[in-house]
């Protein structure tokens, strides 16, 4: 892959992290109250479905 792909990749990510803050501001800091009061297991299991996700789209596309 070249470096103007993971470039373009990693644009479209920072889009995608900075949508929920800058329409819904308020929403977006409960669900960070939300995230911190989960455990260390929890967090981890929700990165672990993150990943799985993430590499079965790449995967597909």
């Amino acid at each position: 892959m070249s470096g103007d792909k993971w470039l373009a990749a990693l644009a479209l990510l920072l889009i995608m992290e900075g949508l929920m803050p800058f329409l819904n501001p308020g929403a977006w800091r409960q669900l960070f109250a939300k995230l911190l009061a989960m455990s260390d297991g929890q967090l981890r299991f929700l990165g672990l479905a993150s990943l799985a996700c993430g590499g079965l789209l790449l995967w597909l596309l």
